[in-house]
């Protein structure tokens, strides 16, 4: 375990990267070449249903600033620009899409042994602004974060946490939604080689308990295994194989076991690099 409760965005990470990570039902290529100068040129593509979706994105590192550039099949230019320890345990984001000129965006983080703080502002006349904050260590910490429309007055976001950790167990309680929805999670290294998590939602505006429960497994040190089912009878299956180093081939499907005649959704996806 690092030091210090992490930013907000950490509460109940380690249950969501279990049971939904790299589960799809796309098909989704990923290619990623590096230059002698060190530049990484990422090329993806992405088909959903009759829809294809491509990118490419260029990031070049150049002491502690990360440049990300990236291109999409619909001529739109993103640029994030990462500072990273612009100032000891602060970190300093800018983002901006072109040719949306409102789209700019100014980022910062500061970690601390005893409290993350992260906190963002729109480059607008009437900005949304974000804030986030924890404070405990790396085995209990509370946090909340809170997103604000200055064009209009009003709270779009208003969300609070808590999270224990220790060796082999996490767990984790958020209330989302302006307080609408609870949700607790948990996530337990069984062996080295096997964990389990479960995620509970109820929403109090309809009443409705929607209960997710998966597990991962690592069949040997290249393939990994992810099972997942949920309360309204949807089960889904991933196998992961890293055939060389940093190169993976995912296959993943979903059943609904309410509705058999359906056919299942089948995701594939392929990540290359040298």
């Amino acid at each position: 375990m690092g030091k210090g409760p992490g930013l907000y965005t950490e509460i109940g990470k380690k249950t969501r990267d279990l049971l939904y990570k790299d589960h799809q039902t796309d098909q989704k290529f990923t290619f990623t070449t590096y230059s002698p100068t060190g530049v990484a040129i990422t090329s993806t593509g992405l088909k959903k249903g009759e829809l294809f979706l491509a990118d490419v994105n260029t990031q070049l590192k150049k002491k502690n600033i990360t440049t990300d550039i990236k291109v999409d099949t619909n001529s739109n230019l993103f640029t994030t620009i990462t500072v990273d320890e612009a100032a000891p345990g602060l970190k300093a984001i800018f983002k901006f899409k072109v040719p949306d000129q409102r789209s700019g965006k100014v980022e910062l983080q500061y970690l601390h042994d005893y409290a993350a703080v992260g906190a963002s502002i729109g480059l607008t006349p009437n900005p949304i602004v974000d804030f986030s904050g924890v404070i405990g260590s790396n085995i209990f910490s509370l946090g909340t974060e809170v997103s604000f429309d200055t064009k209009t007055g009003n709270f779009t976001k208003c969300n609070a946490g808590a999270t224990y950790t220790n060796e082999d167990l996490v767990a984790a309680l958020t209330l989302n939604d302006k307080g609408d929805s609870l949700r607790a999670s948990y996530y337990h290294t069984v062996s080295p080689l096997h964990s389990v998590g479960a995620e509970v939602t109820h929403s109090f505006s309809t009443n409705e308990n929607t209960i997710t429960a998966g597990s991962q497994h690592s069949w040997d040190p290249l393939t990994t295994v992810k099972t997942r089912v949920n309360n309204f009878g949807k089960t889904s299956l991933l196998l992961q194989h890293e055939w060389r180093p940093k190169s993976f081939f995912t296959v993943s499907g979903e059943v609904d076991t309410k509705a058999i005649e359906k056919s299942a959704k089948i995701g594939l996806a392929l990540a290359l690099k040298p």
